[in-house]
């Protein structure tokens, strides 16, 4: 694993062009989907931040098959009703490829809200976990992990402070959350535990 705490690298074909996102320290960001298969064929589409001068150097168009190394970075949107925890890949670096489907993620960060181990509808156990991965200048991440079956067992036990290092994959999963105007389809991002210290 790197000695970096957060890496993020990724190879997926770019589910739609780049658009503006937002502006910020004198530079432009921008934000497209890039969707990665699993072994089973199932795709995850994650939502992409990239600087406007790397897009200058590399420009990506929707359909066009790139891999990626970057960071998995959180923010709060508090526009609209509540507040919701917005999950991205910041990229640092892209380049065009033909290389096959890549999901790994590695992180390193501490326990930051109690676990929760449930189990699923079809009887499988799964473990939440919310990770503080800090940044440079004093920022940090908050990002959810689940865990599953035996390492699921093993990552309840975890207490809120405890220091982890984990390799997993990013996975995106709808899901209805019932509002008072009625059921609104949602979709979620976390990341999915393979190894766990």
């Amino acid at each position: 694993m790197d000695e970096i705490n957060n890496t993020v690298e990724l190879c997926g074909t770019a589910a739609g062009a780049p658009v503006f996102s937002h502006g910020g320290r004198g530079e432009n960001f921008y934000t497209f989907p890039l969707e990665v298969l699993r072994l089973s064929g199932t795709g995850d589409t994650v939502n992409v931040v990239v600087r406007e001068r790397l897009l200058d150097q590399m420009p990506v168009d929707s359909a066009g098959r790139i891999a990626l190394r970057g960071e998995l970075r959180s923010f709060n949107n508090r526009s609209g009703r509540g507040s919701r925890l917005v999950i991205t890949v910041f990229a640092k670096q892209i380049r065009f490829t033909d290389e096959p489907e890549r999901n790994d993620v590695y992180l390193a960060g501490t326990v930051c809200k109690p676990t929760v181990l449930r189990r699923t509808p079809m009887g499988r156990m799964i473990c939440d976990i919310m990770l503080a991965v800090n940044r440079k200048y004093g920022r940090s991440d908050y990002l959810p992990c689940i865990a599953w079956g035996s390492l699921a067992q093993e990552a309840s036990a975890l207490q809120v402070g405890d220091c982890i290092r984990l390799r997993g994959r990013i996975q995106s999963r709808t899901y209805i959350k019932n509002e008072k105007d009625g059921p609104v389809e949602k979709t979620a991002f976390e990341v999915s535990i393979v190894t766990l210290e």
